[in-house]
């Protein structure tokens, strides 16, 4: 995975290219400038600290003052931080900052509802990899801003038998024995969860309770889950997804789920409203 340093400075070559030809255009190399960001939304901040590295990834010489830390909540009119620097600066980082700020704030929002509707049950909140493309450690790092926990980074560090492996291996049991061996043979040590989608899946998966890691229930009812939690015993942790938002996602967790995971933290968290104004210092 891209760490989120190398894709900062991916998504400024794509936006500046050869240069900022208007802001050239304009003499902006030859100015000094001061821009204040201002939340004109209620939330959760999430990305200050990458604002600050667009900047000196720019131009290390700017001077650049946090108000607010991520993890905060803030209400419209807040200001989140001032830079100042050459003209050019800041408005060639301009775009790239207000996308990571809008976006990320955005999550770890959306992330925080799911989390404070579970306050009080050990329920966890995970996401998922539900991601925008090239961008899952930024969202996922968001998540973690908002209270929520990160579920697989990626193919590579957890096995996650889905029902599209059972199909293909041909059952529950098939498709355990296949992943097990593997493990075994390759000498991993990632965790094993198998996703069921009934009570006999659920019963065969708990077959091998002693060398899986959790059962991931997708699709079921709060009440289904409080059954087939009861079904489990205490033999293997569960985890619930499908369907779940901060509205209901309190009924799954005392019905006894451990872990939520929901796609929604970051492919349908909306964008907060931030602005980046830039006047002549």
């Amino acid at each position: 995975m891209l760490s989120i340093e190398a894709l900062i400075e991916a998504a400024l070559q794509e936006d500046v290219g050869s240069g900022d030809i208007t802001s050239l255009a304009v003499s902006a190399t030859q100015k000094y400038a001061h821009g204040r960001c201002i939340l004109k939304d209620t939330g959760v901040l999430a990305g200050v600290q990458w604002a600050e590295k667009v900047y000196r990834l720019i131009d290390s010489g700017v001077t650049f003052e946090k108000h607010m830390s991520d993890g905060e909540r803030f209400s419209s009119g807040q200001i989140a931080f001032e830079v100042y620097g050459k003209a050019y600066t800041l408005l060639v980082g301009e775009r790239l900052v207000l996308n990571l700020l809008q976006r990320l704030s955005g999550i770890a929002t959306l992330t925080r509802r799911y989390v404070e509707a579970v306050a009080g049950t050990p329920c966890h909140i995970l996401d998922t990899r539900k991601t925008t493309p090239l961008w899952r450690a930024l969202e996922k790092w968001a998540v973690q801003i908002g209270g929520g926990v990160n579920h697989r980074l990626g193919l590579y560090d957890q096995f996650l038998i889905k029902d599209n492996h059972i199909d293909l291996a041909g059952g529950v049991a098939p498709a355990i024995e296949a992943v097990l061996r593997y493990k075994e043979a390759q000498g991993l040590s990632a965790p094993i969860v198998v996703e069921v989608r009934n009570l006999p899946e659920i019963h065969a998966a708990l077959g091998y309770a002693d060398r899986i890691d959790r059962l991931l229930l997708d699709n079921f009812r709060p009440d289904q889950v409080a059954r087939a939690v009861e079904y489990i015993g205490g033999r293997l942790p569960v985890e619930v997804s499908g369907g779940i938002t901060p509205e209901n996602a309190r009924a799954y967790a005392e019905a006894g789920a451990q872990y939520i995971s929901a796609g929604s933290l970051t492919h349908s968290a909306r964008a907060l409203d931030i602005s980046l104004k830039i006047r002549p210092a």
